[in-house]
């Protein structure tokens, strides 16, 4: 039984594995059942019995995402000292990530927020949540870094995830859109620049 569960569960990774693939490469509105058994070579009716539907695969997806990117970005900030140290590490691994055109890591929520801005439904209330839960971890780590002293006291954390994450968006549309080479250069300079206005004049970080 548990050979039979095991097998099951190693199946069940396989689909969203695949399907994370995909919907990296080509938006998550684009996975179908019908292609994903076809890259998996299992039948179509063997991946629905395993996933139960479409959108519950999309789902499933997200959250595998979730893992891996916290996996990427955020569990290993966590070894440094709260504030910018942490923050800056954040930024340096989600540029690697973003920028990483030779693997399927671009961000599934800000593609996501193009594909599904004007559709509502579960995958959409998904994607909405993944971000918000995102920009409240910055959030948290620039309070963390205001409390520090490592920042302004005048500064506005809101406005600051706002334009880091702008410059994110900003980023993937260069890397992945146009090809740039210099992309991943070109946001760690604006990263630093953005940071240095934030900076408070007593941190020597």
């Amino acid at each position: 039984m548990d050979t039979v569960a095991s097998k099951s569960e190693l199946t069940f990774a396989a689909i969203v594995d695949t399907s994370l693939n995909m919907a990296a490469e080509e938006g998550i509105g684009k996975l179908s059942l019908g292609e994903v058994a076809k890259r998996t070579g299992l039948s179509k009716s063997g991946v629905f019995s395993r996933v139960g539907s479409l959108e519950a695969l999309q789902l499933a997806v997200l959250d595998e995402f979730d893992r891996r990117f916290a996996g990427e970005v955020f569990h290993p900030a966590m070894n440094l000292p709260q504030g910018l140290p942490r923050l800056n590490a954040m930024m340096e691994a989600w540029i690697r990530r973003t920028a990483n055109t030779d693997a399927p890591t671009g961000c599934l929520y800000i593609a996501g927020s193009f594909e599904f801005d004007d559709i509502d439904g579960s995958v959409r209330a998904r994607l909405e949540q993944g971000v918000v839960r995102w920009r409240a971890t910055l959030r948290r780590t620039v309070l963390q870094a205001l409390e520090a002293g490592h920042l302004r006291p005048d500064t506005d954390p809101e406005q600051l995830v706002f334009e880091v994450f702008s410059l994110i968006v900003g980023l993937m549309h260069d890397a992945r859109f146009l090809h740039d080479p210099k992309a991943a250069d070109r946001m760690r300079n604006a990263y630093a620049r953005l940071i240095s206005t934030y900076r408070s004049f007593h941190y020597q970080g």
